[in-house]
């Protein structure tokens, strides 16, 4: 069965999750893989133009897609093994970050959230607490922690990933980085987070798709450094609703860049550049197109929180774009649930 969230409410992933949006780094290029003869018809002449010109190099293409499908189809099993194996025998170095406290909060969030919560708040309002980074593009970025809980976060979070302890990564394109679910950090910091200090913004910010009904989330760190992950290409995320948080270390460019919405084509694409900030988040919409600059020095850490509306995700899965096959998963999956009369299967991937 899937493991119950928030309250007892049991979510679940789309079966799309072992077929859509494989990355292929060598060619830097997002497919769908259900097969090899699908792979050639839609991809083949794609992949020539990128480089993958011989027998040999479509093997291996194959190779890794067959690779990653069963990762994926082993991912639930093994990440509960994980989680165990961390309760179990982890020893923290900040066992205070295991605890949302008010204190690690910047002032300007909890001013803002103060305020959202007023009879007469409205958008207008909450402008004038925010930084509006493309107003187009919905694109926000405020203080969300202090620089001395980002400081004691990091020492946590690079104290586990110098220890002997199991570590699931945050996705294929992400080498580097810490699921914070396998950690023990959803239920008592980030889920508070997302529910008291976020929603109240995010329902201002963003109410067309979601905004106000955000019920689960996935949440990891990613590091960048010059001898390990250097940038990322342009994606989008599987969220309603995406915060990103610069951890720091010290480094140079790296910067995050936008483009424009997944489903809606433009021939003249406008970039926007926003720069990391210590302890500032930037918020957007998780159909937004957006990469990663190449870091040219240095060591960054940032927090990212995929946020979730079940409720706007139930009719329309943001991968595949179909409705959702449900599939059993752990936690809060991938957002999904189970609405009156809807069928599961019992298997993760099929």
């Amino acid at each position: 069965m899937a493991a119950p969230g928030a309250a007892g409410q049991r979510f679940f992933r789309c079966a799309c999750f072992c077929s859509e949006n494989f990355f292929l780094p060598r060619y830097r290029l997002h497919v769908r893989y259900t097969g090899e003869e699908q792979l050639r018809q839609d991809y083949g002449s794609i992949l020539n133009k990128a480089g993958c010109v011989s027998p040999e190099d479509f093997q291996q293409v194959l190779s890794e897609l067959n690779h990653e499908v069963q990762r994926r189809k082993q991912l639930v099993e093994q990440a509960l093994e994980r989680k165990a194996t961390i309760a179990q025998y982890y020893q923290p170095v900040q066992p205070q970050v295991y605890g949302l406290q008010e204190s690690f909060l910047a002032p300007e969030l909890l001013a803002a959230v103060r305020y959202c919560m007023t009879p007469n708040a409205d958008l207008t309002g909450l402008f004038r607490r925010i930084e509006t980074v493309s107003g187009e593009k919905k694109i926000y970025r405020m203080p969300i922690f202090t620089q001395d809980f980002c400081q004691m976060l990091l020492q946590e979070l690079e104290h586990f990933e110098q220890s002997d302890m199991p570590k699931g990564r945050p996705n294929t394109r992400n080498n580097y980085g810490i699921l914070l679910h396998e950690l023990g950090l959803d239920e008592p910091l980030v889920t508070p987070l997302r529910e008291n200090y976020l929603q109240p913004l995010t329902a201002f910010l963003y109410p067309d798709c979601g905004g106000g009904q955000l019920d689960s989330h996935r949440a990891f760190v990613v590091k960048y450094a010059v001898d390990d992950d250097l940038d990322l290409s342009q994606h989008y995320d599987n969220a309603e609703v995406t915060l990103n948080v610069s951890l720091g270390k010290d480094f140079s460019e790296g910067s995050l860049y936008f483009g424009g919405l997944r489903q809606v084509q433009s021939n003249e694409e406008l970039y926007v550049e926003v720069p990391h900030v210590l302890g500032q988040g930037v918020l957007y919409r998780g159909g937004q197109l957006h990469g990663v600059l190449p870091l040219e020095s240095g060591e960054r850490w940032n927090l990212v929180m995929w946020m979730r509306a079940s409720v706007i995700r139930n009719k329309l899965c943001p991968m595949c774009r179909k409705p959702p096959q449900l599939v059993e998963d752990e936690g809060y999956g991938d957002g999904f649930t189970q609405e009156k009369g809807q069928p599961s299967t019992m298997d993760v991937c099929t």
